[in-house]
């Protein structure tokens, strides 16, 4: 049985800012961009969050909640290098560490001897480390796998940590909302909750042909992860291929220059997205991703060292074309250079889009 750790800091940039100025603490901050550039929100402090700010807003409509709002721009080489410190801490446990983002991993500690083996203490012991040598909180998940030690981190956030053991993973898993499970977002939720499933156990009712059916191959995925199935192994050299973001819009875009008109916010949440990746290899293309109202999808993508809004907006005119029907869900993103030898890290090729039914993709 295996022992996964998911731990990630706690509003990580917003938690740099009010180390590095005391006189932020207890105020509601935000790290984003300006509201006059079409600016989204990369994270908040919890006072901020209790206005309903929260990732990839849109910082007009954050300032809209919370007129006090303190925003800050990024600082990336301050948050970067925290980020060393606090990955050396979580390869100090075990050499099976899978940076998700700058402050957050899965580790397996499996058959690591460390505080007698408890991947509790284990878990405590990082985070006290983390405020000591970086000076910030962090919250942690312990569980057998990866979908459940992540959805566990969340459970006594801020500064706590949360354990699943094994015998008890089917029934905290059931009594999940649908909503916990990676890739159900509003869309997906709305549709599940229309047809009375509100949580895992009301879609364990499903057979696997019924799911797949109805959301295709992330049927399967759903079958598997409302039962607790997740046999992802940790994997410490993933290599990214490539970095997009997705928005499915709650009203259809009528048409190319509705579209248009909503590109730069989704280039806006890219770029927080791009710059959060630390991605070192150059970018290859630029790709746009439409999927139109009756559910039919395009991308469009061209050579580009590093794709500016003008690229952008020409893949869509090209993608667009292609069926001119309204819009329900636009993406926008770029594939990298790979290795001469075309393997490019451990990984297999990972499609540029998630294969995931009509749910925004990435925000830190």
């Amino acid at each position: 049985m295996r022992k996964i750790i998911h731990c990630d800091c706690d509003c990580f940039y917003a938690s740099i800012e009010m180390r590095d100025d005391p006189s932020l603490v207890g105020r509601p901050i935000a790290v984003g961009g300006r509201a006059e550039t079409r600016g989204v929100i990369a994270t908040c402090n919890y006072e901020a969050r209790a206005f309903g700010v929260h990732s990839a807003m849109s910082t007009a409509r954050a300032l809209q909640l919370c007129p006090q709002l303190v925003l800050l721009p990024p600082d990336f080489e301050r948050y970067r290098a925290a980020s060393r410190t606090i990955l050396d801490i979580y390869r100090d446990y075990t050499p099976l560490v899978e940076p998700l983002s700058l402050d957050e991993a899965y580790l397996d500690v499996t058959g690591i001897d460390r505080c007698r083996g408890s991947a509790t203490l284990m878990a405590q012991e990082i985070r006290a480390r983390i405020q000591a040598e970086v000076g910030i909180t962090a919250s942690a998940g312990i569980a057998p796998s990866k979908f459940v030690a992540k959805v566990a981190s969340d459970w006594h956030k801020p500064n706590g940590q949360f354990v699943v053991r094994p015998e008890e993973v089917d029934a905290f898993v059931a009594a999940l909302p649908v909503k916990k499970i990676f890739g159900v977002g509003k869309v997906t939720a709305a549709k599940l909750r229309r047809r009375g499933v509100e949580t895992c156990a009301d879609l364990r009712a499903w057979s696997l042909a019924e799911l797949t059916q109805a959301f295709g191959s992330f049927g399967a995925s759903l079958y598997r992860l409302c039962r607790g199935i997740d046999d992802r192994p940790v994997k410490p050299d993933r290599i990214r291929k490539s970095l997009s973001v997705e928005t499915t819009y709650a009203s259809d875009l009528a048409d190319l220059a509705a579209c248009q008109a909503a590109l730069p916010a989704l280039i806006a949440e890219f770029r927080v997205r791009f710059e959060r990746a630390r991605e070192t290899r150059p970018v290859h293309k630029a790709v746009v991703k439409v999927k139109f109202a009756d559910f039919t999808q395009t991308t469009a993508e061209c050579v580009a060292a590093m794709p500016d809004d003008a690229v952008w907006g020409a893949l869509l005119d090209e993608a667009h074309a292609r069926r001119g029907r309204p819009v329900r869900l636009l993406g926008v993103g770029v594939r990298f250079v790979e290795d001469e030898d075309g393997v490019g890290g451990q990984e297999a090729q990972m499609p540029l889009f998630d294969a995931l039914p009509d749910e925004a993709c990435g925000g830190p």
